[in-house]
């Protein structure tokens, strides 16, 4: 019983090593996020592997060979071997198609080839069936063209082994992808949130009207307006037979889906943007009255984009809730470098012994901070030139957020509200010096990759990553020692403790003497307790928050109830910051309180 409370005490507790330092127990569905494979497109894409030829030399060979990772190159290769003995009519006819689309499209890669195949297998039903979508007229061209290969799907699962391996390949997918993607996952979606200070809408509600006759009445009718509530998801879905590298994005209706290799981070990937969309968009169709002027401003600027590049969508709500995208993407990314940079080089100065000195190195700083505003102001030109036309404004609208903390669902409306058509016509032109200095600076990077400027890459933070990965692999050991020699350099570092008390209660869940779990349930709670120790006002509240949540566990098991509550309690005085632990500090006071 002893050893599966202390799992229950810090299976909950695992913490990321940067950003928020989100808690492993941080359940992505309370923020309509669902990591998980999908049978219909492993159905679809193992069809399409299924397409061979022969060689100049006569020998069999892919027809598609998209680039994968190591382990999911033997995954394809195991789905190969288990269907050797595909009756060869349905293999003639898959390669048939796969040969002559690829013919089709001779300009194309293999990983640009599958993508249509991967939006198509979002317009069948669930698997046995994988039955067409009734409505086909409003689905894109590239889809429409890979339409007539759901049949071959259909048979290649009745005839195929697939049926029969499905359950144990969902297995595999679920496995590879609770590393690296779940954990980058929580990272992504805590530090976004918190940027913003918000939750996103997990379902949407419209007014729709409908006709019902009325009573007693073969002709009549009453005209009623009806509430509907929609569910809002955004689903990750991981997929070994996707190319390396490669994102694909669906939004079909309200579920957002982005589709991508098992082993992918998320901490820097054109995911952040798709649950961004994912975040914005209710918010901005909700504030769409309020948008009158803006919509007037920005239509003539996108026929005049579109001139150039037709792919410039001429919606302009899908404009506003792109910019608003484009914008906080930037401006978070900017914001977290500057706040590592600035308790970066507060340290250093401290250390620096003369005025000249700390001068210089402020200096140097300053500098640091003007390219970070260019680089961010050349990447909001880049959007604005793919149609995010309001990237700019948006930008500059949530430095306010930035620095009151207020919610960005509360303050969009204020932010439409004081948009000035005449100050944002010159945004563009008032960019162009920022903008030449950061093309300079990019230049100089490509012929210069070794340079070593003033740089907001935290070295605790880079170490902490690296020890993330042995965590990953279990090898709480390894983990323990390097930890313990960073926080030799570092003695002052409360994100090094926590990891500390993190790694002493993971390795204690495998010991069976309860005398040593009892020794390493000391350690951690020394650890723990030298995280407060050593908070500044800087400490990101989220560690601060998770750290009284793990002390009061630890208290709680040893059965002094009434010491957790009061840690619990300082849990939950910190409010519900994104990443923390204060719906943990709630639940668990409940259940202490309970008679």
């Amino acid at each position: 019983m002893r050893r599966i409370l202390i799992f229950f005490v810090f299976s909950l507790l695992a913490i990321s090593v940067c950003g928020q330092n989100v808690p492993v127990g941080f359940d992505l569905s309370n923020y309509g996020v669902r990591i998980e494979p999908d049978k219909r497109l492993i159905v679809v894409l193992a069809t399409l592997a299924m397409a061979s030829t022969n060689d100049a030399a006569g020998e069999n060979a892919k027809l598609l060979n998209a680039p994968l990772s190591e382990k999911s190159a033997k995954f394809r290769e195991q789905l190969l071997l288990d269907n050797a003995a595909l009756p060869d009519d349905l293999r003639r006819k898959i390669s048939g198609f796969v040969m002559l689309y690829k013919k089709s499209h001779p300009k194309s890669t293999d990983a640009e080839i599958i993508s249509p195949f991967i939006s198509m297998a979002y317009t069948l039903t669930p698997v046995p069936e994988l039955a067409d979508p009734v409505i086909t007229n409003d689905l894109p061209g590239n889809l429409l063209d890979v339409l007539d290969f759901a049949p071959l799907a259909r048979e290649f699962y009745r005839r195929s082994t697939i049926s029969s391996k499905l359950d144990d390949y969902i297995k595999e997918y679920r496995l590879d992808s609770d590393g690296v993607l779940r954990s980058s996952a929580r990272e992504m979606v805590s530090e976004l949130l918190s940027y913003l200070h918000t939750r996103p809408m997990l379902s949407f509600s419209e007014k729709v009207k409908i006709e019902t006759k009325k009573t007693n009445s073969k002709k009549g009718t009453i005209q009623k307006v009806e509430t509907r509530i929609h569910d809002r998801h955004f689903y990750i879905v991981p997929e070994k037979l996707s190319a390396k590298g490669n994102i694909n994005f669906l939004n079909i209706r309200d579920d957002y889906y982005v589709i991508l290799a098992p082993e992918t981070d998320l901490s820097f990937s054109e995911v952040r943007r798709a649950y961004l969309q994912y975040v914005m968009d209710p918010l901005v169709l909700g504030n769409a009255k309020e948008m009158t002027s803006i919509r007037d401003w920005i239509k003539p600027l996108l026929d005049g984009l579109r001139k150039t590049d037709p792919d410039v969508s001429p919606d302009v709500y899908r404009t506003i809730s792109r910019s608003l995208v484009a914008a906080v993407d930037v401006r978070q990314l900017e914001f977290v470098r500057l706040r590592i940079a600035t308790e970066q080089a507060r340290q250093k100065i401290e250390l620096l012994k003369t005025d000249d000195q700390k001068k210089a190195f402020s200096e140097e700083l300053d500098k640091y901070k003007q390219s970070l505003s260019d680089e961010s102001a050349l990447q909001l030109y880049e959007d604005y030139q793919k149609g995010s036309v309001l990237s700019f404004y948006f930008a500059d609208q949530l430095i306010g957020i930035e620095e009151s903390g207020f919610d960005i669902a509360s303050s969009l409306r204020e932010m439409i509200a004081v948009f000035d058509p005449a100050k944002e016509t010159g945004r563009v032109a008032n960019s162009a010096e920022a903008r030449k200095r950061a093309i300079a600076a990019r230049e100089d990077r490509k012929k210069h990759p070794e340079a070593n400027s003033f740089t907001a890459e935290n070295p605790v933070t880079t170490r902490l990553l690296e020890i993330q990965k042995t965590i990953d692999s279990k090898d709480y050991a390894k983990a323990g020692t390097d930890l313990k020699q960073l926080l030799a350099q570092n003695p002052s570092e409360p994100r090094i403790y926590y990891n500390i008390g993190r790694v002493t209660g993971l390795s204690a869940v495998s010991i069976e003497d309860p005398d040593l779990q009892a020794q390493k349930l000391l350690e951690a709670k020394v650890a723990y307790s030298n995280v407060l120790r050593t908070v500044t006002p800087t400490t990101d509240k989220a560690l601060i928050s998770l750290t009284y949540v793990a002390l009061a566990r630890i208290y709680e098991f040893l059965n002094d109830n009434a010491y957790a509550i009061r840690l619990y309690n300082e849990a939950i005085k910190l409010d519900d910051v994104a990443g923390g632990g204060f719906q943990e500090a709630i639940a668990a006071k409940q259940r202490l309180l309970k008679p």
